[in-house]
């Protein structure tokens, strides 16, 4: 099993939406290396923190599970879609999604001030500045740690 943190603005899609939806599409994705994550990385099973991003309290919200393998974002061969990919084909798709579903609310959020505080989360991706990444991993230790938060 791995573990991952996926950003998302609750103002776009947040995790109350995720509770009321049980499940849905991590689309839009439009970065490489997201998407590679996504294609080799992520696996059924793997869970993930869902952090809020963009808003005025930034941070770990919930947790959801990875249910799904990669598979194209429709998203992008859709020209009403803000995410339409004009040079984008379905025989050859560029962009990829993975299905997530709910799995609890935090009971706070734990932002980005408290994250920084904690020594074994040193080396976790949003804490790195300049770190842009919708989906980054998270290892074991750093999951285990943040899960121990009070």
């Amino acid at each position: 099993m791995a573990y991952w943190l996926m950003k998302s603005e609750p103002s776009v899609y947040g995790i109350d939406d995720l509770a009321r939806d049980r499940r849905t599409t991590w689309d839009g994705v439009r970065n490489y290396q997201v998407r590679n994550m996504m294609r080799d990385g992520m696996q059924p099973g793997d869970e993930a923190f869902f952090y809020h991003s963009s808003c005025d309290e930034p941070g770990i919200v919930g947790i959801m599970a990875i249910v799904a393998q990669a598979l194209p974002d429709a998203t992008q061969f859709d020209p009403k879609s803000e995410y339409y990919d004009p040079k984008s084909n379905r025989a050859e798709p560029r962009w990829l999604t993975v299905e997530v579903e709910f799995r609890r609310r935090l009971p706070r959020v734990i932002g980005l001030d408290e994250l920084r505080g904690v020594k074994a989360l040193a080396g976790l991706p949003v804490l790195r500045r300049g770190n842009r990444l919708s989906v980054t991993p998270v290892q074991p230790a750093e999951w285990r740690a943040i899960l121990a938060l009070p």
